[in-house]
């Protein structure tokens, strides 16, 4: 909505509240600051009223019964804007763009109109072009705004307004400075939450990219990985609404991830995204084991990918002549049409779908080599009795009508096109020619191809020549169950072999046909903490995305998984080649700086040669140790839980300890979690115990590890450190 605006750039300082919100001490700025605050609630009561006319008439529209697919569509369509509509109740309004021509514009959760068609938006949705400069205006490059505001609310209660003068009077490298910061300091729930009202610049940059190939964003602890990533599907959603007739993937590292996010993703479109770790993306295929990280790291080797397709290969059936019986006589295909059918079914389909193409192509052959043999064999019976054949077809023209003459086999010695038709038809439909064709192209199962190639050494030297002795010997003892590293293979396999049978698409929404189907090509892929995946998980992600259509976000110097890549190119070399483009985050919003001074010496050791994100804010509270033995931890860790938990009071405390001591702190933790390091990644608290740093840079990959660990918190960072 535009409107005239008299600018007073006397409020500049109104965000200036005390910490409990009590109103500043000056009066001139209690009255400007009450003032805007009352021009903010006038304006949400106004937004909020427009948005439960349009959620009332949806709700009307929706109560009506579908009478076709038409109709069904256009009522899908309209649950997805009554959901966001109802999900807007919070936060509707966060922010206000005064222009320097005298426009207002407010920018919030959703679009809405005034009423009429053709009238000015009342509030601006954030993903809309309109309102980028909300995210990106500075006061060197203003974007022809005058000021920004961000408005606080809690509920239908405007509480508080920062506001942002672009005309150089205030100077600062964050956007909306005061809200952000509020927004960081405020206690943590265990569960993520929106963010659309304090994105940064380079963030902003990074959602609304363009979506034409892979991006890989890399980003340190704390810059706002996961609210990007996102939002960044938020953003897609809405301007590129195809998207949503494909779905798009989000995939997480791990089920306790894609919990704590689980609140943000309805507000991004829940019915066009689908949730997933790498270990879930095969339906009905579950990881029954855990493995070793040497055995992780041969089978997420990209090299298993030509050692599948080879293996595939093998298992065609060579071209040879095939004798089919058919109607009590033998019919023969020689070898080299075989050869030629075999060629031109395989090409570039999978084996099953070749299978398909050549059982056609042999139900033809055999309907010619049956229709060449039967007219053969009338040629010869006609030779000397031409009158007799004369004498029949004369009576047969006697009983039908000038003009339908009939023809076929039984007048002329020629099959007519509808015979041969038929015939190619009962051909088809045969059980025994069926089961011909399955004796000699079977239909394989994935599971139990892989199972027969990774228990014997033989085909293992055979299809994966690359492996040393030693490797192979490895992985042909491993025991039955799956592992995490045998998805992307077994993924490999279905995809090489392809389907039998065509899934049918079964629930309402296009998200309901995705997850249940391993071939789904989806719109977009989302991929967080992506420098965990193997090779192997990433031709996995590929094969769902063949467009390239892919956004990455994570941070090398975490790494802990088994694969042996320091930088983003190595680890999607195998994927993508050169054929990517790379973003970086460089600002850490979560983790106080009092923190993020103790990483240095952890990124050395660590092998890393990157530079740790600038933390842009100090909590005022220093990292703290306590040193102790090991008989004192279980009550060391209790009483500093029990303290944490009471200066935290309302938010939440995380504990992070090696592996080999996480049951014991377990049987006397029960009501913190208490994680691994690699199970803390993506998480965080108002304050972290780390227990035992020095066992933690002691496992594999330990100093990223530590690196993790020590990131966690966004206030309050203590250590238990065992002698």
């Amino acid at each position: 909505m535009r409107r005239n605006s008299a600018l007073n750039n006397g409020t500049a300082g109104i965000g200036q509240v005390a910490p409990n919100g009590e109103p500043p001490t000056s009066t001139a700025e209690g009255v400007a600051r009450r003032s805007a605050v009352a021009e903010e609630q006038d304006f949400l009561d106004v937004a909020t009223a427009r948005r439960d006319r349009l959620a009332e008439h949806l709700q009307a529209e929706l109560s009506s019964e579908a009478m076709d697919a038409l109709e069904r569509a256009r009522q899908r369509m309209l649950r997805q804007q009554y959901e966001e509509l109802r999900r807007a109740r919070e936060g509707l309004v966060f922010g206000r763009l005064d222009g320097l021509d005298g426009s207002v514009r407010h920018v919030g959760r959703v679009g809405l109109r005034n009423d009429g068609e053709d009238s000015e938006p009342l509030l601006v949705d954030w993903r809309a072009p309109a309102a980028r400069p909300f995210y990106t205006a500075t006061a060197v490059d203003p974007q022809g705004q005058a000021r920004r505001r961000h408005i606080r609310t809690t509920g239908s209660v405007v509480v508080g307004v920062d506001d942002e003068p672009l005309d150089g009077t205030m100077t600062t490298e964050l956007v909306g400075e005061g809200a952000l910061l509020a927004a960081l300091d405020e206690r943590r729930t265990g569960r993520m939450s929106t963010a659309i009202s304090t994105l940064q610049r380079e963030q902003d940059d990074i959602i609304r990219a363009e979506a034409t190939g892979p991006l890989i964003v890399q980003g340190g602890p704390g810059t706002g990985k996961t609210v990007v990533a996102l939002h960044r599907v938020a953003y897609l959603l809405f301007a590129h609404p195809k998207m949503a007739d494909q779905a798009i993937l989000v995939l997480g590292p791990s089920p306790r991830f894609l919990q704590y996010i689980a609140q943000v993703l309805p507000a991004l479109g829940e019915t066009a995204v689908v949730s997933a770790t790498c270990d879930t993306l095969l339906p009905e295929i579950r990881v029954g084991r855990d493995e070793s990280r040497l055995l992780a790291e041969i089978k997420g080797r990209a090299l298993w990918q030509g050692a599948l397709e080879n293996y595939v290969t093998s298992l065609l059936p060579q071209p040879r002549e095939l004798k089919l019986r058919w109607e009590g006589e033998f019919y023969v295909i020689t070898a080299a049409t075989v050869a030629q059918a075999l060629a031109s079914a395989v090409q570039g389909r999978p084996y099953h779908r070749a299978r398909t193409a050549f059982a056609e192509q042999l139900h033809h052959l055999l309907a010619e080599a049956v229709v060449e043999q039967r007219e053969a064999l009338m040629n010869e019976m006609e030779e000397g009795f031409e009158d007799i054949l004369a004498h029949v077809d004369r009576g047969m023209r006697q009983d039908h009508r000038p003009g339908s003459a009939p023809t076929g086999i039984d007048v002329d010695g020629l099959f007519s096109d509808e015979e041969i038709e038929d015939l190619r038809h009962r051909i088809a439909e045969n059980a025994t020619i069926a089961r011909f064709i399955e004796a000699w192209w079977p239909a394989l199962d994935a599971e139990t191809l892989l199972n027969d190639l990774l228990t014997d050494r033989t085909l293992l030297t055979r299809f994966a020549p690359q492996l040393s002795p030693q490797e192979v010997t490895a992985v042909s003892a491993e025991p039955a169950l799956w592992a995490s590293s045998d998805i992307p293979l077994l993924d490999a396999l279905a995809d090489l072999l392809g389907e039998v049978d065509a899934p049918q698409p079964q629930g309402e929404f296009v998200a309901d046909h995705a997850r249940r189907q391993r071939g789904w090509v989806y719109g977009h892929i989302v991929i967080d903490e992506a420098q965990e995946l193997s090779e192997m998980q990433w031709h996995m992600v590929l094969r769902r995305c063949p467009s390239r259509s892919i956004t990455a976000v994570g941070d090398i110097d975490q790494a802990e998984a088994a694969h042996r890549h320091a930088s983003w190119a190595q680890a999607v070399q195998a994927a993508f080649g050169d054929r990517w483009t790379a973003a970086e985050l460089t600002m850490c919003y979560r983790t106080p700086r009092e923190v993020m001074d103790l990483t240095a010496p952890v990124l050395r050791k660590a092998g890393s040669h990157n530079t740790a994100p600038r933390a842009v804010r100090s909590s005022t509270i220093a990292p703290w140790e306590l040193t102790i033995t090991p008989a004192e931890l279980a009550d060391a860790a209790v009483h500093a839980v029990r303290e944490l938990q009471h200066r935290w009071h309302g938010g939440t405390v995380g504990v992070i300890a090696p592996t080999d001591r996480i049951a014991g702190l377990l049987a006397v933790l029960s009501d913190v979690p208490v994680l691994t390091a690699t199970q803390s990644k993506g998480l965080e608290w108002d304050a972290t115990l780390l227990i035992d740093p020095q066992g933690i840079a002691a496992e594999p990959r330990g100093w990223n590890r530590l690196y993790v660990a020590l990131t966690r918190c966004t206030q309050e960072l203590g250590q238990l450190i065992l002698t």
